[in-house]
């Protein structure tokens, strides 16, 4: 934590931050006020920096609306789950079972990955081995159940089994040879970090 403060004062106090800030928002002025600086909207009445101003709003919006259940359920997973139950259930000797949990939590998650990543914090916090921790990373990624649907209903039943069935044997291929290749010092430092914050 005291790495991430260093370099982030070392950033404000960078004279070139400044200068960058400085520089957007003088294009997003000129954009306002009609000076075509040569980057044109699809759009030739609307300003390009007013329709990314509206853009942004909107993702602000959509990104508060699906933080706080988030951020209830780290509260409730660290809560309610003792650390002895995901070391039993997703550590180091879990085996299937803790790839099968992974998957299953990766499938009926909802939201953007953004919101998979202080529950995956949490569960190396409790104990959970880091290849299920990673698997379960890529499932939320690329498998959810409304993207499972989604696939299925626009480009077939076959081809989605075929996709996903391979992307869960790269996926599980994957995080064996991460886990594999981390030194154990390395790894070390991982559940330190999660443990920390």
């Amino acid at each position: 934590m005291k790495h991430e403060k260093k370099i982030l004062m070392s950033l404000l106090k960078s004279k070139a931050f400044y200068v960058s800030i400085l520089m957007l928002v003088l294009l997003f002025v000129l954009d306002v006020l009609g000076i075509n600086i040569g980057i044109k909207s699809l759009d030739n009445d609307a300003s390009l920096g007013l329709t990314a101003l509206s853009s942004a709003s909107f993702q602000f919006i959509s990104m508060l609306k699906i933080v706080p259940p988030i951020f209830l359920l780290i509260g409730l997973l660290d809560i309610w789950i003792p650390r002895e139950t995901m070391i039993k259930l997703m550590g180091e000797k879990s085996g299937l079972l803790g790839i099968l949990i992974a998957f299953i939590i990766g499938t009926m998650s909802a939201g953007p990955l953004v919101g998979a990543f202080p529950v995956a914090q949490i569960m190396l916090k409790k104990g959970a081995r880091y290849s299920n921790v990673l698997f379960f990373l890529m499932i939320w990624a690329s498998a959810k159940l409304p993207i499972l649907f989604y696939q299925a209903t626009t480009l077939g039943l076959k081809f989605t089994l075929v996709i996903n069935i391979t992307l869960i044997i790269v996926y599980l291929i994957g995080t064996k040879i991460v886990e594999r290749l981390l030194k154990p010092h390395e790894k070390a430092h991982i559940y330190t970090l999660a443990e920390a914050s």
